[in-house]
């Protein structure tokens, strides 16, 4: 199984919108990143995000290249504070792959519990847009791939 663990793209101050929806480069940060895991061979079942409207965008995107046979849901205990450890419980009865659309802190303490035990054990740098893949084997975790959309943007510049 595969985990894909995805930040969203860059969003909007709260000053000028409160809800934080993706700005135009959050948007190709997204887009490319969703570009790049498809052709990567990223496969998901279900797409989760928080609920915010940055992450539901993002999800979004990613959908419209992975098309998750199960669809793009929101799911609780995905906000950037919230306690990793009941979504880490949930992800690891999970037989199918997912991804999951959120925030930091929360994505890379999610990682961290997942691979190390700890939440403050290993450090995931995640950028805006970044991905994540997580794969489980004989019941323990590895870090399978990381792609900041940045790189994906830089290597298709002229």
């Amino acid at each position: 199984m595969d985990l894909y663990l995805v930040r969203h793209g860059q969003a909007e101050s709260p000053a000028g919108d409160p809800e934080r929806g993706l700005t135009d480069l959050g948007i190709k940060q997204a887009d490319a990143a969703a570009e790049w895991a498809a052709e990567a061979g990223a496969r998901v079942t279900q797409i989760w995000h928080s609920g915010k409207k940055r992450a539901v965008e993002t999800a979004e995107i990613f959908a419209k290249h992975l098309h998750p046979p199960g669809g793009v849901l929101q799911a609780g205990g995905l906000l950037p504070n919230d306690d990793v450890v009941p979504v880490a419980d949930l992800v690891e009865s999970e037989s199918e792959s997912v991804m999951i659309v959120g925030h930091l802190p929360f994505l890379p303490r999610l990682a961290s519990v997942l691979v190390a035990g700890d939440p403050e054990r290993v450090g995931f740098g995640m950028f805006e847009g970044s991905v994540v893949c997580l794969h489980r084997r004989d019941g323990r975790w590895y870090a399978k791939w990381m792609v900041s959309p940045n790189e994906v943007l830089s290597k298709s510049s002229p």
